[in-house]
């Protein structure tokens, strides 16, 4: 057997002693162990789809992270950083294809120190949980570079700034640009025609010119599109970069070979011309992309509402962008914790399945920190906060994989068309290049390079989301606040809407209130306060703003709170319970609305609730006649009727329903192949939310930040509901319509390329003007839909 003096793993030369291992051979155990580690792992595809990943990195890459072990520069870096677990975002600048994606993606089963890992493809970053007990944070930078990955670590990944538009691509367009108008000028005389001893001494000067012009341009300011089109043909991935690269290489060869024989001027000033128009197109998708990336990130309105706490302990209700560094707030149990803070009073007990995918709950004492993304499960906190409210990265907590619910949506459809779009236009140039180089050899290669050039599904590509990037834009600031695009998609096409009913369709806090029992001492009051305060639910917390007391703060110990029923907990020696009749042993006589209270299992009392409805819900109902409207609720059968007047076209109506009867309720609606929404609590009724096609979470008071739910609404805004559905449908008639445009473009200019009536630069106008068509036109329709709709401006 023929001995390999190079590392199977890395490829390095084996200097020392080698190390055979499955009839290959490595230089060290270290590459051994990877090797090992990714056929253990079915990972073997591996080395094909990236050669040179393996290599080894040298001695000084292997101390250069070591600095990241620093406590200041660890924090600093991390997104995260709890018991044994740490998250951190990298910028990895060779992420480019597929395969990158694969194993970046696989890094869990390459180390079982690392929990996760997930690639963000279009801002180059990797997102890795891991266990900093087992791996140092240096080691998995090292690990990364070693498999081929060189994370940059700088100032400015650690602050999170924003991304620019890539001065790579700048580069590039600047010298197709100097090289497209110096090549027009030293062509112009070939255009002119005539006979001239001086241009006809200095031709072969001049074309000899505009090829070394359009050397630059081909080789670098092209190189995207070869990589783009490389890579994806490397996967078995026939992209759209293919036929524009086919078309390049033959304008470029054909240039080539008609100067070597003095057979014409070639097309070096249409090449260049060519690839100036496809990199301008280019920066303008990427600015327009960029542009709306930006405010769904940083500029978007959450209406999330947060307890404000004063040093006297007053409430006060705040949206969540006008949190500041010092703030106190408040966060009750099942609440997601929106920043960065320290424990100031009560025991945390938080759940960080949010942010790391485990659910285990880490106990926190006061002084402690919190980080954003946390759940609290159990009494109340009080916080004060140390960093501004990263609603990018609240964005990014919400959006991830595994809150996703997996519809296919026109996302699939467009990348389908595109997929077997590119395998047509190859054929139609086939047949167009044989047709022509018998009518005439030299018309067949501006033919080929026409179609090629022109054919481009980048206009069908970016129909859907740039048109769902700007309704989502449009929604958020009129505090409708949707996931995703696939979101807006689902809710064009729902047919029934369930509405629970408290707090809802009835005001959190507007509703009149009565005590039926014995008189409750000043001691016993202040523990109800207290205990009520713990809790998210909107019967609590419209009692809370009833007890006219001052908020004392008494600790809260052993606080359980059931679901649907109710909740306790020990405060100042005594055990308080407080929620349904039966909960508190006690039997429901009349058909009310009631939160009935307990003192050491010794019935107090209870809170009769008359709930005021929202403002204009009739004429809401009025104007959703094209959908089946279901009522849920936990409550009993009291307001019935009352229902009925302002629902007459209810389909149904289902009382006393805990969480999970809301839930399968769903499921059965589901069954009978009906496209769900439900408008719920966020953090109540999560389960419904979670099972329904479009989850609308509605915010009053209350942080309603949660997986569960597809959509965040300002509950101020439940009566104009009608108006967000119409954008929503306005849109997929929208997308519906550039599909249209798209596609006459395309028979358009085909037509013309195949008939030999366009020359390539003209081709290489028309495709970006396309894309550029069709990003005016979603902003301008979206626009008046948007204005349309609702009547201000956005």
């Amino acid at each position: 057997m023929k001995v390999n003096n190079n590392c199977f793993h890395c490829g390095q030369g084996i200097e020392k002693e080698r190390i055979l291992f499955d009839e290959k051979t490595f230089c060290c155990n270290g590459c051994k162990s990877v090797y090992e580690i990714l056929n253990t792992n079915n990972l073997q595809n591996f080395y094909e789809l990236n050669k040179k990943a393996g290599i080894r990195p040298s001695d000084e890459i292997s101390s250069q992270f070591d600095y990241l072990d620093t406590p200041e520069i660890f924090e600093k870096i991390t997104d995260f950083s709890e018991g044994n677990t740490s998250l951190v975002t990298f910028k990895i600048p060779v992420i480019h294809c597929s395969s990158c994606i694969w194993l970046l993606e696989s890094l869990h089963t390459l180390n079982k120190s690392i929990k996760y890992s997930q690639v963000n493809f279009t801002r180059k970053t990797l997102q890795i949980s891991f266990n900093h007990n087992d791996l140092k944070l240096s080691e998995l930078a090292k690990f990364l570079t070693h498999l081929g990955y060189k994370p940059v670590i700088s100032l400015e990944t650690a602050e999170k700034n924003v991304d620019h538009l890539d001065k790579s691509l700048l580069v590039k367009f600047v010298i197709a640009a100097f090289a497209f108008g110096n090549g027009m000028f030293l062509a112009f005389p070939e255009y002119v025609g005539g006979e001239d001893y001086w241009m006809d001494h200095y031709k072969g000067l001049f074309r000899t010119l505009m090829f070394l012009l359009a050397c630059p341009v081909v080789f670098y300011s092209a190189s995207d599109y070869y990589k783009s089109a490389w890579y994806g043909l490397k996967n078995k991935i026939v992209n759209i970069d293919v036929p524009i690269v086919l078309g390049i290489l033959v304008l470029f060869g054909r240039s080539v070979y008609e100067i070597a024989t003095d057979y014409g001027p070639g097309y070096f000033d249409t090449l260049c011309g060519l690839l100036f128009f496809m990199l301008l197109g280019k920066i303008f998708q990427k600015r327009t992309y960029n542009a709306l990336s930006y405010d769904r990130d940083y500029k978007s309105f959450y209406p999330i509402a947060v307890t404000k706490v004063d040093f006297e302990g007053k409430q006060e209700n705040i949206l969540l962008s006008e949190i500041k560094v010092g703030d106190r707030i408040l966060v009750r149990n099942q609440e997601i914790i929106p920043v960065d803070a320290i424990l100031i009073n009560g025991e945390g007990n938080i759940d960080n399945s949010f942010i790391t995918g485990e659910s285990v709950s880490i106990s926190k004492q006061p002084g402690d920190k919190i980080f954003a993304g946390g759940k609290q499960i159990g009494s109340s906190l009080e916080l004060e906060v140390i960093k501004n409210v990263d609603q990018s990265y609240l964005t990014q907590l919400w959006n991830k994989e595994a809150f996703k619910k997996h519809e296919t949506g026109l996302d699939t459809l467009t990348n389908t068309i595109s997929k077997y779009f590119t395998f047509v236009i190859l054929g139609i140039a086939i047949i167009s290049g044989v047709y022509w180089a018998f009518i005439d050899l030299e018309k067949m290669f501006q033919v080929i390079s026409a179609i090629l050039i022109i054919a481009c599904p980048c206009a069908l590509a970016l129909s859907a989301p740039f048109t769902f990037g700007h309704i989502m834009r449009i929604l958020g600031r009129n505090k409708f606040y949707v996931k995703d695009t696939l979101t807006i998609e689902k809710i064009a096409k729902l047919d029934t809407i369930v509405f629970d009913k408290t707090g809802t369709i009835t005001h959190r806090k507007k509703s009149s209130i009565k005590f039926e029992g014995i008189q409750i001492p000043e001691f016993d009051v202040l523990n109800i306060k207290t205990l009520l305060k713990n809790s998210n639910h909107p019967l609590s917390k419209s009692l809370y703003e009833f007890i006219d007391r001052k908020d004392e703060y008494f600790p809260v110990e052993n606080f359980i709170e059931i679901s649907g029923k109710g909740y306790e907990a020990n405060i100042r020696g005594n055990i308080y319970k407080i929620g349904s009749a039966k909960y508190n042993n006690q039997v429901s006589k009349n058909l009310e609305t009631a939160v009935y209270i307990s003192k050491n299992d010794q019935f107090l009392g209870k809170y009769i609730f008359k709930n005021e409805y929202r403002k204009d819900l009739k004429d809401l109902f009025k104007k959703l006649t094209n959908y089946k409207i279901f009522i849920l609720s936990g409550d009993n059968s009291s307001e019935e009727n009352q229902l009925k007047q302002i629902i007459p076209n209810y389909q149904g109506m289902a009382f006393n329903q805990s969480p999970e009867d809301k839930l399968n309720y769903i499921k059965n609606l589901q069954d009978q192949d009906l496209k769900v929404a439900m408008l719920g609590d966020g953090l109540n009724d999560a389960g419904a939310l979670k099972q329904s096609n479009v989850g609308i979470a509605i915010s009053d008071d209350t942080n309603t930040f949660t997986p569960s739910s597809d959509v965040i609404m300002d509950g101020n805004k439940v009566a104009t509901l009608d108006h967000y559905l119409n954008v929503c449908k306005g849109s997929f008639t929208i997308v519906k319509m550039t599909f249209i445009i798209s596609f006459l473009y395309n028979i358009v200019g085909l037509s013309y390329a195949v008939t030999g009536h366009m020359h390539p630069l003209f081709a290489a106008i028309i495709m970006p003007i396309s894309s550029i068509t069709v990003v005016t036109f979603t902003t301008l329709s979206t626009w008046i839909l948007g204005k349309k709709s609702f009547k201000k401006d956005l």
